[in-house]
């Protein structure tokens, strides 16, 4: 229930503030009265503004869009302040959207504050608040946090943010060997495994002392994270979705949820919104503990060090880099046959050594269902959908950097599969992106080696003309590998001419860097200066002097370090110094990996497996740094996932390929790899299966009345192992049997059947077989016959039996040649007319083994020519002449009958259908009379081809007739009477009177039944009953007189006559007799004058058993009954809505020695209502009643 209160603000007196809920949540609603005019509603929110962070200068704005009858007045007011100044809050109502706006051009930190928002019309108001917050401008390391809204004047604390990371326009130039603060951020948030690439990046190569200080910053970092937060996890670094946003996550659980969250690029605070759904470009959601900070849009200049600040304090930082990178070949829409694999490919303008691949907005991952491929130049990118399902259709995109492009895969059902059965898994791979991407590739390639060479000509340029710097009075041209020398102009004498005098500072022009040496090979260092200095060499910090097999010399401003011939000792830093100059390089000396000869020898041996094995390979070695260990297959690198698995220890690694398939046989091959060279094992695998069918056509090399001679070629694919045998197998042409003929040896590909009947065809199957099975089947795509093809002579013309519109018969003789061959049938072709092609009406293979056919295949009207061809083993002969030309109709005929009635009953009430069946050509004329009179305009006349039907919906007993149908056509005329008798079932016969003639016999009349005049074909049926057996039986039927004698009546028995009246539709109610026996002849005794009381069982009728309620659902039948009695025998009648149903054929109303009963076989919505029952005598009357309510 709504509670009601006064309300003080936004009402006027008297009226009451009933608080309602908005679909919005937020949104508070007041209702000025109890009940709303129909049409009228109050305010509410549709959208409601949302909250805001921005800069400070940024333009600021909230929108909103409300409803209501009356259009509501929209004002906005804020909680510490007045927005009345139109210079600092603009308020703005676009007509088209609906959209309310309030503007704050050039927003300032004072403008910070819970703003409402008001909605008012005269049936009542709603309101909403929204916080913006302004972050001001120069927030950086040494600036305080803006006091909150809520605060008071000295209850909030400053918060310095401790993050090195500053704005490019405060940076300062870095002093050589200063180190990025960059590095040390990135590393603070990222995972132990991307040390080494951040160190590289930034050419930090003392690992042990970047780890010392690194868990020195992590320490003093996590103290300052535990005040504003418990827990910090889940760090994710910021990468590209598949939507084409930047996003990062953390999970992070604050101490105080309403902490101040401030986000950083390269050092400047970025606005974003909190809620999900704007269009602002940056955004922070909260969804628990997790924070999700995405980048929309994105642009190049979106690349930066992304930092996330709680109260001035990092908690994580991550890198955003945009390869410039773009699609040279974008991928193309696939469409795929179920269990057939689908490629996307592109290609890529810059090598990019993996890119991400998404599949309906889920990311990709090399597995069972995914192969991602990349080339050798990094350049062409494929993805591979294994056996493709319907349910792996979908969109399909691959991002590299901030580019994407996205294609469909549709894959359609397989049509050749069996119903209800899983198709094979196809070998086949549809898609591809219609080009040649290997030349696309190679073109690019060539391209960027190109601008390479021309950049290392314009470094190399730079070094030249800064190595003659000293010679020459310009200045020299700086390089990115040497500082850019400092000139200064030297004091003049009075006396001579003005010159400038030019003095370089030292420099390093050639420095040092990291190599790997050959164990055993020399070693050559070479430092190049800009000036002729000194310099000394230092190994991991201890100088170095010339020796027996290090050599230190100088040439001019080139400076040379050589070892004659490497040893392990030698691997460290190798740096260099002149003065306050210095360069170093890693020297790293090492060997080729290689293998045992054992594990060699043994690693050799091929391995043997069958087809669904699996195949194991394994490879030891000795355990090295930089190792790395690839797998081959023919010369293609092995991928872990799907049937491969690959397993790398640091002592061995193993192959193992699952489930096997003859595709998998192959060399394998095993390379390490180290940055001193590589190594290779190789080995091979054998899957054992059952041979491929042997390669076809079979060729028919003889054949002859006897003899058939067939031969094939071998198998491509042996299965692994040599045939050893073929199988054959013929079967008769016509026949279903197959039958083996024996087996041939490896060696031999031909065959001779010696067992054939000239003039037969047969079919061949040839099998190949291995140890490991039988191949499948090489069959002759055509029957071969033994001998010469004889064909048999033309039958004699086909003569026409009879023609209809649906068949006609033809006959014929047999050949009188039949060229010594057996006929075995008969094939017969049709013409139509005004046509040239001839149509078989049976297959060669389903011969008519008789001389006649009846050809039903016709068109009614059409007119058709026929022949016969006589068909032996050979096949079918040469056509007879065609047959004389006939018409597919009906022979002219006089209208008959065919199997009419003609006497029909029918109950007066119901309809009568007289239905008669004909033949006719042509269609006669049909006409009914009624007692030879045309029949009456209600009486319905149904005619159709061959049947005519005479129905009349409501018969009573007038209808009864003898009706006549006619049928005349041109031929002839043909007639039939049919009776029809409207009846029902007959009336009672008169009161029954006894009279005894003579001993032994009674004479039994009565009075005629009212039926007898209306019905001639009724007539009476007498039934008796003895007070011995007490059983009724018939005495006497079809009688038309009103008498009859009943004989062997016996005194001193009780005798019971019935008369029934009976027709066609059956028995009347009997009348029954006087009783006839004892009592009749028994003589009265006179009374002595006393009264003698006189006992009569006559009474009114009366309800022994009341009728019921019923609730029937409409369709079920109902059954309802009541027991009444009286004296005499109550008339009984029903009644519904007090209209009579006695008559209603849709109610089957019966009466048996006082039990009333009603059944409706379905029950109608229109059967509901109130039935009453009411039982009538001499006496008085007894009713009863019930309602009965039908359920739909």
């Amino acid at each position: 229930m709504f509670k009601k209160t006064k309300v003080t603000e936004g009402t006027a007196t008297g009226q009451v503030g009933i608080k309602k809920k908005s679909k919005v949540p937020g949104v508070m609603i007041t209702q000025f009265v109890e009940t709303l005019p129909e049409g009228k509603s109050h305010p509410d929110f549709t959208r409601k503004p949302i909250a805001l962070t921005i800069q400070e200068g940024k333009f600021a704005f909230f929108k909103a869009i409300v409803i209501g009858d009356p259009t509501p007045t929209v004002t906005w007011n804020r909680n510490n302040g007045d927005v009345s100044d139109t210079s600092r809050y603009q308020t703005k109502y676009d007509p088209n959207s609906n959209e309310h706006t309030f503007e704050m051009p050039n927003v300032m930190p004072d403008q910070a504050d819970t703003y409402k928002c008001f909605a008012k019309n005269e049936y009542g108001q709603a309101i909403v608040t929204v916080v913006l917050n302004v972050i001001a401008v120069g927030f950086k390391k040494n600036a305080a946090q803006p006091k909150p809204a809520e605060a008071t004047e000295g209850g909030f604390k400053k918060v310095l943010r401790k993050s090195k990371i500053r704005p490019k326009s405060e940076q300062t130039e870095r002093k050589d060997g200063e180190i990025d603060p960059k590095f040390w951020e990135l590393l603070l948030s990222a995972d132990k495994k991307d040390y080494e690439r951040i160190c590289a990046e930034f050419g930090v190569t003392d690992f042990r002392w970047m780890l010392k200080k690194l868990n020195e910053m992590k320490k003093e970092r996590e103290e300052e994270q535990a005040a504003f937060v418990r827990n910090l996890s889940n760090l994710k670094p910021i990468q590209v979705t598949a939507e084409g946003s930047a996003s990062f996550e953390i999970d992070m659980d604050l101490i105080d949820p309403s902490s101040s969250i401030f986000i950083y690029k390269d050092g400047e605070m970025v606005p974003y919104t909190k809620e999900l759904g704007e269009k602002m470009k940056h955004s922070l959601n909260q969804i628990g503990k997790k924070y999700i900070f995405s980048v929309r849009d994105l642009m190049p200049d979106d690349a930066g060090l992304y930092q996330l600040d709680v109260e001035g304090v990092n908690m994580f930082s991550t890198e955003f880099k945009i390869p410039m990178v773009d699609f040279l070949v974008k991928i193309q829409e696939v469409k795929a046959v179920e269990r057939e694999d689908a490629v996307f490919e592109c290609v890529l303008s810059n090598p990019f050594s993996k890119i991400m691949w998404f599949g309906k907005n889920l990311p990709l991952e090399q597995g069972d269902k995914y192969d991602i491929e990349v080339s050798e130049d990094k350049l062409i990118h494929r993805l591979v959908v294994k056996d493709c399902m319907v349910v792996d259709k979908g969109i399909y995109s691959v991002c590299a950097g901030i580019k994407s492009c996205n294609a469909w895969l549709i894959v359609e059902a397989d049509k050749d599969a069996q119903k209800g059965k899983k198709s094979a898994r196809k070998t086949t791979r549809a898609g591809g992106s219609g080009v040649d991407l290997q030349k696309v590739a190679e073109e690019q390639q060539a391209k960027l080696v190109k601008e390479r060479e021309e950049r290392k000509e314009q470094i190399q340029v730079a070094k030249e003309a800064a190595a003659a710097a000293p010679e020459t009075p310009a200045a020299p041209t700086p390089t990115k590998a040497a500082p850019k020398p400092k000139t200064e102009p030297a004091p003049v004498p009075s006396d001579s001419p003005a010159a400038p005098v030019v003095s370089t500072e030292p420099g390093i022009t050639g420095v040092l860097s990291d190599v790997y040496v050959l164990l055993g090979k020399p070693v050559e260092l070479t430092v190049k200066m800009n000036v002729d200095n000194d310099g000394t060499w230092f190994k991991d910090g201890e100088e170095l002097k010339s020796g027996n097999r290090l050599k230190i010399a100088k040439s001019g401003t080139s400076h040379k370090l050589t070892i004659g011939s490497s040893c392990d000792d030698d691997s460290g830093i190798y740096r260099f110094t002149s003065g306050e100059l210095s360069t170093q390089g890693k020297v790293t000396v090492g060997d080729v990996p290689e293998f045992d000869p054992d594990d060699l020898h043994k690693f050799s041996k091929p391995v043997i497996v069958r087809v669904g094995q699996n195949a194991a390979f394994k490879m030891p070695f000795a355990p090295q740094e930089s190792l790395v260990v690839s797998w081959f297959k023919d010369g293609t690198e092995i991928k872990d996932g799907g049937g491969v698995k690959i397993v790398r220890e640091p002592n061995h690694s193993r192959l193992l390929l699952r489930d096997c398939l003859r595709t998998d046989a192959g060399e394998i091959k095993i390379q390490l790899k180290n940055p001193f060279g590589a190594v290779e094992a190789t080995s091979q695998l054998i899957v054992l299966d059952r041979p491929g069918p042997p390669e076809g056509p079979v060729e028919t090399v003889e054949t002859t009345s006897s003899v058939i001679e067939i031969k094939w070629n071998p198998p491509k694919d042996e299965g692994g192992s040599a045939v050893t045998n073929y199988i054959i197998e013929r079967q008769q042409a016509g026949q279903n049997l197959w039958t083996k003929l024996g087996d041939v040896s490896a060696d031999k590909i031909t065959f001779r059947d010696r067992n054939v009947t000239h003039g037969k065809k047969y079919n061949y199957r040839i099998y190949a077989e291995n140890p490991e099975g039988i191949s499948d089947a090489l069959e002759t795509t055509d029957s071969i016959m033994a001998g010469i093809m004889i064909l048999s002579g033309p039958p004699g013309a086909p003569q026409v039996v009879s023609a209809s519109k649906t068949c006609i018969k033809l006959t014929w003789t047999p050949p009188e040649d039949d060229r010594g061959v057996p006929i075995v049938g008969y094939q017969v072709e049709k013409r139509k007319k005004d046509t040239n092609q001839w149509i078989a009406l049976n297959a060669v293979n389903e011969p008519i083994e008789d001389v006649n056919y009846n050809v039903k295949d016709i068109t009614e009207g059409a007119e058709y020519e026929f022949r016969v061809s006589a068909i032996n083993e050979s096949g079918a002969g040469d056509p007879s002449p065609p047959s004389a030309m006939v018409c597919a109709k009906n022979p002219n005929m006089r209208p008959c009958f065919k199997n009419p009635e003609d006497f029909i009953v029918v109950r007066a009430g119901n309809s009568v259908r007289v239905k008669i069946c004909y033949e006719a050509e042509p269609p006669p004329q049909i006409t009914w009379l009624k007692d030879d009179e045309p029949v009456s305009p209600w009486v319905n006349v149904v005619n159709t081809e061959g049947v005519s039907q005479l129905v009349i919906p409501s018969s009573k007993r007038s209808d009864s007739a003898i009706y006549t149908i006619v049928a005349k056509n041109s031929v002839g005329e043909a007639s039939f009477d049919i009776e029809v008798r409207v009846t029902d079932e007959p009336k009672s016969p008169g009161p029954v009177e006894i009279e005894q003639t003579v001993n032994g016999k009674v004479a039994i009349s009565w009075a005629p039944s009212p039926d007898e005049e209306l019905d001639d074909r009724l007539y009476y049926v007498v039934a008796q009953r003895d007070s011995n057996t007490r059983i009724w039986k018939t005495v006497a039927d079809r009688l038309t007189t009103h008498t009859y004698t009943a004989i062997n009546i016996h005194p001193g028995i009780e005798y019971h006559f019935r008369i029934y009246a009976k027709n066609d539709m059956g028995l009347s109610d009997p009348s029954q007799s006087p009783t006839w026996g004892v009592n009749s002849n028994r003589v009265p005794i006179s009374s002595n004058g006393g009264n003698l009381t006189q006992v009569c069982f006559e009474r009114p009728p009366s309800i022994l058993v009341p009728l019921k309620v019923h609730t029937p659902p409409k369709g079920y039948q109902l059954f309802m009954t009541c027991a009444i009695r009286g004296c005499p025998t109550p008339s009984v009648s029903w009644y519904l809505n007090d209209i009579c149903i006695n008559s209603d054929s849709n109610y089957y109303i019966t009466n048996s020695f006082g039990v009333c009963s009603m059944y409706i076989l379905r029950v109608r919505p229109k059967d509901s209502g109130e039935y009453k029952l009411v039982a009538v005598n001499s006496f008085g009357k007894a009713e009863c009643s019930t309602k009965i309510v039908v359920r739909e």
